[in-house]
């Protein structure tokens, strides 16, 4: 049996109506991807050790927009997980202090469970943000955690991966700032 016709799936308004609600350039409801967010993200990766989660973090950067990638610890380079090439489009720097190289106007977030960290829940993410995050085997260094004016923590079970990290800090603000 051939079916030509499904009535019983079609949203209230009919096929028109289920068109717009996918589609956004005829009036839809989901917000066109090209809408430039104010301000920026740029991330400071302290001393990463893992060259997947680098090359993940790369690809989370470009995914999400973030206009620069600073890592201190010796660890720069191109690495498999970067499926979109993202350190072709967009700076990465390897410096030996990230707070020294904060960019003018940011203001450093450490995301790091301790005990001053906000909730990422109820965290309000700065215009300019210079996101800071730590190695998969440590912590965010303390002379870093001391000299930032903001740290903000996501609540798990347990500890994530650092790309798996910058993803979810990455997600929340851009969301965040879609609401706005």
């Amino acid at each position: 049996m051939i079916l030509t016709e499904i009535h019983a799936i079609q949203p209230r308004g009919g096929a028109e109506a289920a068109r717009r609600a996918h589609n956004p350039e005829v009036g839809g409801s989901i917000p066109p991807r090209a809408t430039k967010q104010r301000g920026y993200a740029a991330i400071g990766l302290d001393r990463p050790r893992d060259t997947a989660n680098l090359g993940g973090v790369l690809r989370a950067a470009g995914c999400y927009g973030a206009s620069l990638v600073l890592l201190s610890g010796g660890r720069m380079g191109k690495y498999a997980t970067d499926t979109m090439k993202a350190y072709r489009h967009l700076p990465c720097l390897e410096v030996a202090d990230l707070m020294a190289h904060v960019p003018f106007g940011a203001i450093p977030v450490a995301v790091e469970i301790c005990e001053r960290a906000k909730s990422l829940a109820h965290f309000t993410h700065p215009e300019r943000a210079f996101y800071i995050f730590g190695p998969e085997d440590s912590s965010v260094r303390k002379d870093i955690i001391e000299r930032v004016p903001l740290v903000v923590q996501i609540t798990t079970n347990g500890c994530m991966n650092l790309a798996a990290t910058v993803n979810v800090v990455l997600y929340d603000r851009s969301a965040k700032h879609e609401r706005a």
